[in-house]
């Protein structure tokens, strides 16, 4: 099992100084100075720096030295030595001839600081358009690699370092998102409105990645196999020929740029088409995050539908709790807290309620009980709960029959809401009055699943989609054109309405609203 990489302990102290924020500005500094392809800076220049990178504070020529010095003590900066400048007077040697540039360790502690910040900033997303473009590349590869010539190795390493590119944005924006996507579910928004807004958003917004994930998944998984079939090494032997790595004497850049690129298309393997074998996972990551898409949509439609049953009701379970709670913290004695106590629970540890006199005749029924003559409480009642008085142990109850009678029950209940899901299945867009006569039960279901649809609010092309609770059957919806009506007839009675065109089917299958044939069949009707 490999190790974690371990961290240089000097390499972050700079931003947990009193002077973090100036040592990260001299840093940021070096940096705008690297891209402009200057690679070392005096005090002057450095102070000159500082103000483009918007680090406006008056900083003396002490203290910037002392900050340079410090952050070359923990090996972020180099301090070179000008020989070849001239300089008129010692004052001016003194002053220009020390020069400061990063260190390798410097420019990863900036590049640290630069990605920490821009994860920060960052939202995570779900982009099909990374998926697509990755088949693209995989694609242009496999064509790449059918030509022996050698004048293609550029544009093979180029499209692989693409193709790298893609697959670092997908892992780290699925990652991201998915952080982002659990807060959601565990958050509680105060502003009920802006919380339903958002986590209505997010499942419109997962629906919609989740549509034809699968055949995006194995158009890759194809691609890929297809580039494997000219061999893995040649790929990257070709990759490497149009890289032009540079040639230095007693340095080897050309093996770790192997394990480089051999690492990457492993975990571009583990995303889309991984190897079968004790030592490989055989479900492809792209088909997880399928499933944990599918269960987000499930999670948060409960939650909306939580939400939803709040609004309701005038009152609900957590709001008298926290009400009563306010009356606990504001009652002015422990007495008082105690009385409130029982009037809200009706509990306490007195367990003699229910013992009664010998003869209970002798006692009207409106007599208050600190009236009337005592009962005798024994001992044991509050030590162990229970009196003297003993009988025969109650008999086991024997619950076979019970929970085979519950289990029939709920086959036949399973039974009769497969029924109803596949006389309500559609194979495309059909119009209300073409479902024909639905007995109450499907009926129901049907009632059920329009009322979702037309809750939802529609999108560009006016179409209306919603699933069931359990996220297994989805609900496709427009508006008739036309205006047309409808007339189902149930065996209670019958429904008129909008013949409304729709589409139901189980999210197991294909999505049909994006499907090309569900638009043509909804524009021809």
């Amino acid at each position: 099992m490999a190790e974690p990489p371990r961290v240089p302990p000097e390499m972050f102290r700079f931003a947990t100084t009193d002077r973090a924020d100036l040592n990260t500005a001299v840093l940021y500094a070096f940096g705008e100075a690297g891209e402009r392809l200057e690679t070392a800076l005096t005090v002057e220049a450095a102070r000159e720096r500082l103000r483009a990178v918007g680090w406006y504070a008056p900083v003396g020529e002490q203290e910037l030295t002392a900050t340079l010095k410090q952050l070359a003590g923990w090996g972020l900066l180099d301090v070179i030595f000008n020989h070849a400048g001239s300089f008129a007077t010692a004052e001016e040697y003194e002053r220009k001839n020390l020069q400061y540039s990063l260190t390798r360790r410097g420019e990863a502690a900036f590049a640290g600081v630069r990605h920490a910040m821009a994860v920060l900033a960052s939202a995570g997303a779900l982009q099909t358009a990374v998926l697509d473009a990755i088949a693209d590349r995989l694609g242009e590869l496999e064509s790449l690699l059918r030509d022996p010539d050698p004048g293609r190795n550029r544009r093979i390493f180029a499209s692989l370092r693409e193709l790298e590119g893609h697959l670092d944005g997908l892992r780290d924006n699925t990652r991201q998102f998915n952080g982002e996507l659990q807060r959601l579910l565990r958050v509680e928004g105060t502003d009920l409105t802006t919380f339903h807004e958002v986590k209505g958003a997010t499942v419109a917004y997962l629906q919609e990645f989740v549509s034809n994930l699968e055949q995006r998944g194995d158009a890759i998984a194809a691609a890929l196999r297809g580039v494997a079939g000219h061999g893995v090494a040649v790929l990257h032997a070709r990759a490497l020929d149009g890289a032009d790595l540079p040639e230095a004497p007693g340095t080897d850049h050309v093996t770790p740029w192997l394990a480089a690129r051999a690492a990457r298309w492993e975990g571009l393997c583990q995303w889309f088409a991984p190897e079968e074998g004790p030592d490989h996972l055989g479900e492809p990551r792209i088909r997880r995050l399928h499933d944990v898409a599918r269960q987000a949509i499930v999670s948060l439609l409960q939650v909306l539908d939580r939400i939803t049953d709040s609004r309701r009701r005038s009152s609900s379970a957590a709001a008298d709790f926290r009400t009563l709670a306010r009356w606990f913290a504001g009652a002015p004695s422990e007495d008082d807290a105690h009385r409130l106590w029982d009037a809200a629970f009706g509990l306490g540890p007195a367990r003699h309620a229910h013992l009664g006199h010998a003869d209970a005749e002798l006692i009207p029924a409106g007599v208050p009980w600190r009236e009337a003559e005592p009962v005798e409480v024994s001992a044991l009642l509050r030590s162990r709960g229970r009196t003297e008085r003993m009988g025969r142990t109650g008999k086991v109850r024997d619950v076979i029959a019970l929970r085979a009678e519950r289990q029939e029950r709920a086959g036949k209940e399973r039974a009769e809401l497969e029924a109803a899901w596949s006389a309500l299945a559609t194979t495309g867009a059909t119009r209300l009055s073409q479902l024909g006569e639905l007995d109450h039960d499907t009926f129901g279901r049907l009632l059920d699943l329009l009322g979702r649809a037309l809750a939802e609010r529609p999108d560009s092309t006016g179409f209306r989609r919603a699933v069931t609770s359990d996220g297994r059957v989805e609900i496709v919806l427009r508006a008739p054109e036309d205006g047309a009506v409808a007339v189902l007839r149930t065996s209670d009675g019958w429904f008129r309405g909008p013949d409304y065109l729709i589409d139901v089917r189980s999210l197991g299958l294909a999505r049909v609203g994006g499907s090309p044939a569900y638009h043509e069949q909804a524009a021809g009707a």
